[in-house]
């Protein structure tokens, strides 16, 4: 029998990536909640597994050769996990390397760019003091416009993000693009990026991992400055 992959995680984009891909890939794993309004991503055993303060992070028992090995940044660990499954990572030479740029550009440009804007929108106004800028919103709204003008120019082309065919690619990218109306933007001038939208919601294995531990999405802010202090290094 397989043994679980452990999954530290919490219900944000990022975490979505790795339940996703999980549920995708029907690989059993366990879940263990990393509150990061609590902190909990600043625990010596948690930075054992995930240096960086980050999750989501796995540790998977049956690794490399059949030893345990971790892995940290959920880019890294799409690719792992394809690698490992051979699943959704291409199936040639060119459609590998397709993937591997899209993994690139989620991480590199639309996950900091989004999550800039989502904390400039949506949480900057609400500190203690308030900080309610109209510039960097302008700057980042218009920069997550351009990255969603991008995907959509690809998506004309072929039905996935990186080709004809499902990838870890499309798990990297769904979570955060999937958010759209939170961040201030529309798909009326995108059809291709509203068609595969709604292509990766449909599927149950995508609802299934955007739906793990949903009730607990707020729980992060429900500890006021303390856990603005933490989430945001005030």
């Amino acid at each position: 029998m397989t043994a679980p992959i452990a999954l530290y995680y919490w219900p944000t984009p990022n975490g979505w990536k790795i339940s996703i891909a999980l549920e995708e890939m029907g690989l059993p794993y366990e879940t263990y909640l990393i509150n990061i309004g609590q902190g909990d991503q600043f625990q010596p055993e948690f930075l054992e597994i995930a240096p960086n303060n980050r999750m989501p992070a796995i540790v998977d028992p049956e690794g490399p050769d059949g030893a345990p090995i971790s892995v940290f940044e959920s880019g890294a660990i799409l690719l792992y996990l394809a690698r490992k499954t051979g699943m959704f990572g291409g199936t040639t030479e060119r459609e590998q390397v397709a993937v591997q740029e899209w993994v690139m550009w989620q991480m590199g440009g639309l996950g900091p760019m989004a999550g800039q804007l989502h904390h400039f929108l949506m949480y900057a106004p609400n500190l203690e003091p308030p900080h309610d800028l109209p510039y960097p919103k302008d700057r980042y709204r218009a920069e997550v416009a351009r990255l969603y003008g991008v995907l959509d120019r690809k998506l004309a082309k072929t039905e996935f993000v990186a080709g004809d065919f499902y990838s870890v690619a499309d798990m990297a990218i769904w979570p955060w693009a999937s958010l759209w109306k939170r961040q201030e933007q529309t798909l009326d001038d995108k059809p291709n990026l509203a068609r595969w939208l709604d292509t990766i919601r449909a599927r149950p294995a995508v609802q299934a991992g955007r739906g793990l531990a949903a009730e607990r999405r707020h729980d992060a802010l429900k500890g006021g400055k303390a856990a603005q202090d933490l989430l945001f290094k005030r």
